[in-house]
């Protein structure tokens, strides 16, 4: 059988390391990049080194930025007594589309899962119990994907953070299920993001 030239044989392998991408679309992505003018494939090399060299975690909420802190958490306008818990940094851009959220937000770059080897130590929730520690925090907005993994993350941070939420007077909650169940946030619609938020409710039911 005859096989690829080397190049684009390294090409189709590199594109297949890309999550949910397969031989038959690494093979159809290649032929597209094959297709492009030299700038236009130079363009695109340019924007994911820059990304790679640039693009850094902000320290207080993991957003991704190019300064530290991020513009969301230096914005005075914002309501920095009230967190918005998401799992990715995309997660938080679907809320700040939707427009009707003004407090910040904390991105655990991730969510628990015991079968894929993540746990707690591999997210941010170290740092997002300093944050509440450090005090002026009255409200923890749990925003996680309504799935196995987000509820199950969701119901762990309820619970670690219970103690010291009751301490420091700070109010749990959930986003509303108007978020369907097993949906992803990053592709809810705006107008339903912003019925969770305004129905958030506290999340302390069923705990033991």
């Amino acid at each position: 059988m005859t096989s690829y030239p080397e190049p684009l044989a390294r090409l189709v392998e590199n594109l297949k390391s890309l999550p949910g991408i397969g031989n038959r679309t690494a093979e159809r992505l290649a032929f597209h990049l094959i297709k492009l003018s030299e700038q236009e494939a130079v363009d695109l090399a340019r924007a994911i080194v820059d990304v790679k060299k640039n693009l850094t975690h902000c320290k207080t909420c993991f957003n991704f930025t190019e300064v530290d802190p991020c513009p969301i958490c230096r914005d005075a306008q914002r309501d920095k007594t009230v967190i918005c818990v998401v799992e990715q940094p995309k997660d938080l851009m679907a809320f700040e589309k939707a427009g009707s959220f003004k407090g910040v937000y904390h991105c655990l770059l991730g969510h628990l899962a015991p079968l894929e080897g993540i746990g707690p130590e591999d997210l941010t929730i170290a740092a997002l119990t300093r944050r509440i520690e450090a005090g002026g925090i009255k409200e923890v907005v749990l925003a996680t994907n309504p799935d196995l993994e987000g509820e199950g993350t969701a119901v762990y941070l309820r619970d670690q953070l219970a103690d010291l939420a009751a301490k420091k007077a700070v109010r749990i909650t959930r986003i509303a299920r108007g978020v369907p169940a097993g949906a992803e946030i990053e592709n809810v619609s705006s107008a339903i993001l912003t019925d969770a938020l305004t129905g958030r409710q506290n999340f302390d039911g069923g705990r033991r």
